[in-house]
């Protein structure tokens, strides 16, 4: 990223001295030939200025590739609270336009997945917000209740709300056209053993067993096992899973999630961190999450405000975070713990 060059160049189309430029933007004639000699950079406030002044946007001034646009945005999105509606629409315009270059349409839809997958969370956050203040002052109205639930993710006893039909039917539909693509099965399988869809579960199993060697085969039968209420069945996965050699560190997160279920909660805290242990670098936040989320279930706030002061240590050591919405969220949570 040039910017001094985009500067100069932006400059000398228009016919522009040095200090004309300079003039028109209360500057230095000094400070912009600095600029386009790359001794200095504008400084960030003064940008959006020398893109109203050109008539482009400030990606240009940065002569960012596509792809360091999409970079760009994806952190941007990621790191961000709320983005409010004019920026949003500004967001959308950028991944359209690379939506249109060759090559690049499948991470800009993504992109623009990760956009309104983001406002809505960031959305559910205020109603659960507004939904806890709006039970308090309506002593407890229904309604009130009922909202702040669904806000919350809470289990929903309406079965035409709470069932997946359309989405196992898309994913069945994509799966008999990609049948060896791992992720849409487990996807597939996720749903229609939520949904106690067991049997159609049995043989889509089969066919991710057909092009999967891992630990994950026993995964599902332990799930399909929980879900018909066989504990022998069940037990005698989980130890299959367990004696399993080789296995990548997601198996030991998932035995951490099957303890965690059946409340044995220090044999969970064990398969966590020794996933976490073995799991190459960048290690994720989960199983520290999941460890802090089983300490507060305890009432043990030691422990939980010490898990998240782990996942706090990753976000740092392991990706570089230290701001942004995520990491606000975790000192929050140990704002009240204390």
């Amino acid at each position: 990223m040039e910017m001094g060059k985009e500067i100069r160049r932006l400059r000398t189309d228009r016919g522009l001295t040095q200090e004309a430029l300079a003039s028109a933007l209360n500057v230095t004639a000094q400070t912009v030939s600095k600029w386009e000699c790359g001794v200095s950079v504008p400084d960030v406030q003064l940008l959006p200025e020398i893109a109203v002044f050109f008539g482009v946007t400030i990606d240009r001034l940065f002569a960012m590739t596509p792809e360091q646009q999409l970079e760009r945005l994806e952190n941007h999105i990621y790191d961000s609270g709320l983005i409010d509606e004019a920026e949003q629409r500004q967001i959308e315009r950028q991944l359209l336009d690379i939506a249109g270059q060759e090559g690049l349409e499948g991470r800009a839809e993504l992109t623009l997945t990760e956009l309104y997958n983001h406002q809505a969370e960031q959305y559910r956050l205020l109603a659960v917000e507004h939904g806890k203040k709006a039970v308090e002052l309506t002593r407890g109205d229904r309604e009130a209740v009922g909202e702040l639930a669904n806000a919350w993710g809470s289990y929903m006893p309406d079965w035409n709300v709470r069932n997946h039909h359309a989405l196992i039917e898309w994913l069945g539909d994509y799966c008999r056209r990609d049948p060896k693509n791992r992720a849409a099965l487990m996807w597939l399988l996720d749903n229609l053993i939520d949904d106690r869809r067991l049997s159609e579960a049995r043989e889509w199993l089969a066919k991710l067993a057909a092009i999967d060697g891992t630990f994950r085969t026993a995964m599902y039968r332990y799930l399909i096992a929980q879900a018909e209420g066989d504990a022998a069945e069940c037990d005698r996965q989980l130890h299959e899973l367990e004696a399993m050699e080789g296995q990548e560190w997601c198996r030991d997160t998932t035995l951490g999630d099957f303890y965690t279920q059946r409340q044995e909660y220090d044999r969970a805290i064990e398969w966590y961190r020794r996933g976490q242990e073995i799991q190459p670098s960048p290690k994720y936040i989960d199983s520290a999450v999941s460890i802090a989320h089983i300490c507060e279930i305890r009432g043990d706030k030691a422990g939980a405000i010490a898990a998240y002061r782990e996942v706090l240590r990753l976000m740092k050591e392991e990706w570089g975070i230290i701001s942004g919405e995520e990491r606000e969220e975790i000192e929050r949570a140990i704002r009240r713990l204390q």
